[in-house]
């Protein structure tokens, strides 16, 4: 969960790097977080691979003010993120995770920015935006075909908050894109503070699937 979470924001903070519509202290954050989440990762059994990761995110970082080195490194570690997530379970249901969590989490973010500066363009808003509803339904495919139906009595009340939070996250980020179509700053404000709220049910939505799909429990 945590080397896909990382993959999704650096992945996120490449291609925010590539638009060239913000300075480098996106780049800065974005870095960080994934770093923040990578250790983590690297050290319950990621390997290798997670800590490579975390030195790509760590040179995204540093050369943040090349938009083109810092992009190239932000991707390279979000490939490696993945890899190392895949190590630990099912790649297809880690990369599901990457998109949802990585465009939720990044449009978030980038939120900020435009309430410091609302004369930014809202086309990269929109995008992640519509990279996190897309991959808020995919994951609730990925997590249906992966086998979480049906479920058993003892994990009734798991697949109901499953859907609840899955159905959540995919209401919220299509406020977000309604918010997002309306002038003025307030809109702004809005969109960001609906994408909190997704990135909340986003992540529990997440877990729970992972939770169905391999049968664990959270006792």
């Amino acid at each position: 969960m945590l080397a896909a979470w990382a993959a999704g924001i650096a992945a996120g903070t490449a291609l925010v790097a590539r638009w060239a519509i913000v300075g480098p202290g996106f780049t800065w954050l974005g870095m960080s977080v994934a770093v923040l989440f990578g250790v983590p990762a690297a050290l319950a059994g990621g390997g290798s691979m997670a800590w490579i990761a975390c030195g790509a995110a760590l040179l995204g970082g540093v050369m943040a003010r090349s938009r083109g080195v810092a992009s190239t490194a932000a991707l390279m570690a979000a490939l490696a993120f993945v890899v190392a997530g895949s190590g630990e379970g099912d790649p297809v249901l880690v990369i599901a995770a990457t998109v949802v969590l990585g465009g939720v989490t990044s449009e978030m973010l980038l939120g900020h920015w435009y309430l410091v500066d609302p004369r930014l363009p809202r086309s990269a808003l929109r995008s992640l935006c519509l990279i996190g509803l897309a991959g808020s339904v995919l994951d609730v495919v990925v997590v249906l075909a992966s086998g979480a139906l049906p479920w058993g009595s003892a994990d009734a009340i798991i697949g109901m908050g499953w859907v609840v939070l899955a159905l959540s996250g995919i209401l919220l980020m299509g406020a977000v894109w309604l918010a997002l179509r309306e002038r003025g700053y307030p809109a702004v404000m809005a969109a960001t503070g609906l994408s909190y709220l997704a990135v909340l049910t986003t992540i529990g939505a997440v877990v729970l699937g992972r939770v169905l799909v391999t049968g664990e429990t959270l006792g």
